[in-house]
């Protein structure tokens, strides 16, 4: 019965973004205009490199790693915190909280919807386009299959730091700000907008101990197989770091919003 639940939201889901799909088109055309930049930029900084291989990464792997990066961003984003702080803004959230069923969970699966979605207009598409463009240079072989459970496991841990933000609105009723903030820390410090590889030794080392790389580098390297992640090497220690934050998270988040949702004020009707 739960099973039936969860994927009617997610049906619901899938015809909502579906719905949308203008601006589904927007945001490919804003992420081609991106990356265009990108491509400028990342061009500049090599031909002023002596040399073609950069932190063990030539020109190519930095753009496929980027393009590959921004098409993920694009599948993992739920926009949580804005939903939510919507619905706390115009008192919507006391109807689902009213529902037989986990807010948390509910928000997921809602969300998962989403996802799958922009898995098939977006991710999948770049990913092959990419590929042939590229002339093979993503190895394709059991890498793949890794890389979908690492996907999994950041699609988790970005939730659950979107939940884990969303639920401070509870406290603030507008979260704009934070949430800025959040999105800023989390595109640095995951490997999003700049591969960690070219990060500062000191810095690499303590952004490696954090939960954000485990949303984009981590399923990136593994993917491409860069940075000693490949099967039976590092790859397992970043799918177990994985999977140490997603409880450590799904924990922290359960905590703090049982808490939070006791102090709930709304506007609205």
């Amino acid at each position: 019965m739960n099973a039936r639940k969860y994927l009617a939201l997610t049906r619901a889901g899938i015809i909502q973004e579906l719905q949308f799909r203008m601006g589904t088109f927007i945001t490919v055309l804003g992420n081609l205009i991106y990356l265009t930049l990108v491509y400028f930029l990342w061009r500049s900084i090599y031909a002023s490199s002596p040399t073609p291989v950069v932190n063990g990464m030539t020109f190519n792997d930095t753009i496929i790693y980027l393009v590959l990066a921004t098409a993920l961003f694009n599948f993992l984003e739920m926009y949580l915190v804005w939903n939510i702080s919507r619905k706390i803004q115009s008192g919507e959230i006391v109807m689902d909280l009213l529902k037989p069923m986990s807010y948390r969970k509910l928000m997921f699966f809602t969300f998962f919807g989403d996802n799958i979605t922009t898995f098939f207009l977006t991710f999948l598409p770049t990913f092959i386009v990419v590929f042939i463009l590229t002339k093979g240079a993503i190895p394709v072989g059991t890498n793949l299959i890794w890389f979908v459970i690492s996907v999994g496991g950041a699609l988790l841990v970005n939730y659950f730091i979107d939940f884990f933000v969303s639920t401070i609105s509870l406290y603030t009723e507008s979260t704009w700000g934070i949430n800025i903030v959040k999105e800023s820390i989390v595109l640095l410090f995951s490997g999003a907008t700049i591969p960690l590889v070219f990060f500062p030794e000191k810095l690499r080392v303590v952004v490696k101990c954090l939960p954000f790389r485990c949303i984009y580098d981590t399923p990136l390297n593994i993917l491409l197989q860069k940075d000693g992640y490949t099967p039976g090497s590092g790859m397992w220690t970043m799918l177990g770091l994985q999977l140490v934050w997603c409880v450590a998270l799904c924990a922290l988040t359960g905590i703090f919003w049982n808490f939070s949702v006791r102090r709930i004020t709304v506007n609205g009707g």
